[in-house]
């Protein structure tokens, strides 16, 4: 199975850079996280690896030399947006996106119905794709996406529409997909998705990369700023303390940047304040994701525009 690369990727759009230097790898048989706010530059990098645009700068290789136009049957995409043709059967479209990947006809419609059995939606093969609830067409996509049994596969919000039972299933198709050495590349902004999911991770904002790699070794770097206390005292306004927020029977603390747990148990301790139950907690991946971008404040304004001179008569 390959692995990607992706090298000093820089991609503008006039005045605006939308990526800008990124670096990073994407591994064989691992969930990768695609992680950021809304005009980061996530769908700009996912754009370039599929050649629907081209980098200014930079380059993208598999397995070490660069994609070629041949790689791209490779890769399975599945959009966040809907992508059916909504007057056609689900078939043929079905089919259709198969033989857009190289299977034979005979091939596209047998794995097309197979995928249909197994997403539980064997009935639908002969229906417009606009008769379709917004489940249903997800789940058609996702069948699209899989049907020519890609190597890397890029998700962009796949749980968008789906009930929990289908969250599980397509939770399920990942998870055996990425055991078979698929390479998968996931964009959500569902962060527990990320957490029971991504092995691991790069977050984008402002079109560069500010955090790269393995989940966990990431959570640890930012675990000792979340304590779970068991306490009936009410812990905000104490020195360490930046926010504290009931979680169950206990009350969950989030220290001030450069505080350490052992800092609000000496507080505690000091004010003889009753406690039955501390434990350092590790930080929820969306809580890192709200810190990181909070942390790097507002995009820079694009230089402006200098006003046209004009050339001409003079009034």
């Amino acid at each position: 199975m390959p692995g990607l690369q992706f090298e000093h990727l820089r991609k503008s759009y006039a005045a605006t850079v939308a990526v800008d230097d990124v670096t990073f790898e994407v591994r064989p048989g691992e969930v990768f996280g695609l992680l950021g706010p809304n005009g980061a530059g996530k769908t700009t990098l996912i754009r370039m690896l599929i050649d629907i645009i081209a980098p200014d700068d930079g380059r993208i290789l598999l397995d070490g030399r660069p994609l070629a136009p041949a790689d791209r049957d490779r890769i399975g995409y599945l959009p966040e947006e809907r992508g059916l043709y909504r007057k056609d059967k689900v078939i043929d479209i079905l089919v259709y996106f198969g033989m857009l990947k190289g299977l034979s006809r005979r091939d596209a419609v047998a794995r097309s119905r197979a995928w249909l059995e197994r997403l539980g939606l064997p009935e639908v093969a002969g229906r417009r794709a606009d008769s379709l609830s917004k489940g249903m067409q997800q789940k058609v996509q996702i069948a699209g996406t899989l049907l020519s049994g890609p190597e890397i596969l890029v998700i962009d919000e796949p749980f968008s529409g789906l009930d929990p039972l289908n969250t599980v299933l397509v939770k399920d198709l990942l998870r055996e997909r990425r055991n078979a050495g698929a390479l998968i590349i996931l964009s959500t902004h569902q962060m527990p998705m990320v957490e029971e999911l991504c092995d691991r991770v790069a977050m984008i904002d402002h079109g560069r990369l500010v955090l790269y790699g393995d989940l966990e070794e990431i959570r640890r770097r930012f675990g000792e700023s979340a304590v779970l206390v068991g306490t009936s005292a009410d812990l905000r306004g104490l020195p360490p303390v930046a926010s504290a927020e009931p979680q169950g029977r206990l009350c969950r603390v989030i220290l001030r940047d450069g505080a350490r747990p052992s800092d609000l148990m000496a507080i505690l301790q000091e004010r003889r304040i009753p406690v039955d139950h501390f434990e350092v907690a590790r930080m929820p991946v969306e809580e890192i994701f709200v810190r990181t971008v909070r942390a790097r404040g507002p995009a820079p304004a694009p230089p402006p525009v200098a006003a046209p001179v004009a050339i001409g008569r003079r009034a």
